[in-house]
């Protein structure tokens, strides 16, 4: 069995990466997250599925507890009802995260107890004692279905079973044998599962949808298309395992376990899913909810503020087994055009502010030119005399000497006269006396 760190990632598989991630870190946290995997044979789901036992994080459980029950929050018949000062006396141990398995000839009575035979039929001190199923020995831990979609067809009994485990958070298990009374305990557990949906009895919506209907997030896992990737998978040289790997995802996993809550779904991204389910008319208000949880586990692995990106990214998988290939479809292209319409929102709320200018009023500049001292020079009010005098140009065409005219194509024939006055310079020029207001020239 290869190692979680000799398993070579590809795009086909390294969304089930992702998503187990996210349930390994609820698990840890009290949050079950139920996945569903899904591919041809020969995929590799269920190695990469009993390759994350490698990266379980360990768990602190009353000390010889079968039911596993956390010393903080005690559930089992034997130790819930203890003080605080009782369970320090028993004392406290740490343990790998359960993770168990349940064939395809498991049978009800060991999934979900039975009667202890062994005490029973004792010789010395007989007496009626439940054995604990595969179920409740995996509170706080991960149960594993392998072929999923055969159980649903032939042990129906199996699937009531994981049915309650799966239908609240917590679920529940219930044991009912003759002669004791029905027993109820509280199991905190997430479900994992893999099938062939191209094999008999087909796809598991189309044999049990009320099953598939619970698991939060299904990923079809696909086939490398990469001929260097399948290279390095059949190798039989398989790379060292990586225990910096494998140590720093269990800090991670940890990590989560303490920031958990600062990462809860904002106002905007919980308006985003209700108006989806809504508007798309999706059928199971789990599908939000597995959403929001996705979210918000997945904000804290990565250490990022959950955007519409991270909302497209886990609606696919939390979608893909709840609508058809074509609503699936139409509702990632909704998320995609709020997401361009967000950006362009953004970007517009970023611009420069121009300010605002006010129009020009000429009579109120020279207005004030008058107020002020001929050392001020006003650049506006000798433009307005430079365009008056270029006006009187233009609207010359000819010069007129002695009676006749001349074309003002040969200046040299013009007859050059000087100004009766020395030139003065515009500078100097006393502004109030050749400029005149739009009220003066009324006048």
């Amino acid at each position: 069995m290869k190692k979680y760190s000799q398993i070579v990632r590809h795009a086909g598989n390294v969304p089930l990466f992702d998503i187990l991630d996210i349930s390994v870190a609820g698990t840890l946290t009290g949050i079950p997250i139920h996945v569903h995997a899904e591919g041809f044979r020969g995929t590799g789901k269920t190695t990469i599925i009993r390759a994350f036992k490698e990266v379980l994080p360990k768990i602190y459980r009353i000390k010889g507890c079968v039911y596993n029950c956390d010393p903080q929050k005690p559930h089992c018949p034997e130790h819930r009802n203890l003080t605080r000062e009782e369970i320090d006396e028993i004392g406290v141990e740490e343990i790998d995260m359960p993770f168990l398995e349940i064939s395809q000839s498991a049978k009800k009575g060991t999934v979900v107890g039975s009667i202890d035979l062994q005490k029973l039929s004792s010789k010395d001190k007989p007496e009626a004692s439940l054995l604990v199923g595969t179920i409740p020995k995996a509170h706080r831990g991960i149960i594993f279905v392998d072929e999923i979609n055969r159980i649903a067809d032939t042990s129906p009994e199996i699937v009531d079973l994981l049915l309650d485990v799966m239908g609240t958070k917590p679920g529940r298990i219930q044991i009912e044998e003759a002669g004791f009374p029905v027993f109820e305990v509280p199991v905190q557990v997430s479900v994992w599962a893999a099938s062939n949906p191209d094999e008999e009895p087909g796809p598991l919506e189309d044999i049990r949808r009320q099953l598939s209907d619970r698991f939060d997030f299904t990923v079809k896992v696909e086939r490398p298309n990469d001929p260097w990737v399948i290279k390095r998978i059949i190798s039989s040289n398989l790379p060292a395992e990586d225990s910096d790997l494998v140590r720093n995802k269990i800090a991670q996993f940890i990590e989560v376990q303490k920031h958990i809550h600062q990462f809860e779904p904002t106002e905007e991204i919980k308006n985003i899913l209700s108006t989806m389910y809504v508007d798309f008319g999706i059928e199971s208000l789990r599908c939000i909810e597995a959403c929001l949880l996705g979210l918000k586990i997945r904000s804290a692995l990565i250490k990022q503020v959950p955007t519409i990106d991270d909302i497209i990214y886990i609606s696919r998988y939390a979608l893909s087994h709840r609508v058809n290939m074509k609503e699936l479809n139409s509702i990632l292209t909704n998320l995609e055009q709020k997401k361009v319409s967000r950006e362009r929102e953004i970007t517009v709320q970023n611009l420069p502010v121009e300010k605002e200018t006010k129009p020009l009023n000429i009579s109120q500049d020279i207005k004030t030119s008058k107020k002020q001292s001929t050392n001020n020079f006003n650049f506006e009010a000798v433009k307005n005399i430079l365009r008056r005098i270029a006006e009187n140009f233009r609207s010359s065409k000819k010069v007129k000497t002695n009676g006749g005219s001349i074309s003002n194509s040969f200046p040299e024939k013009i007859e050059v006269k000087a100004p009766p006055q020395r030139a003065i310079p515009i500078d100097s020029l006393d502004l109030t006396e050749y400029v005149k207001t739009e009220e003066e020239l009324m006048r």
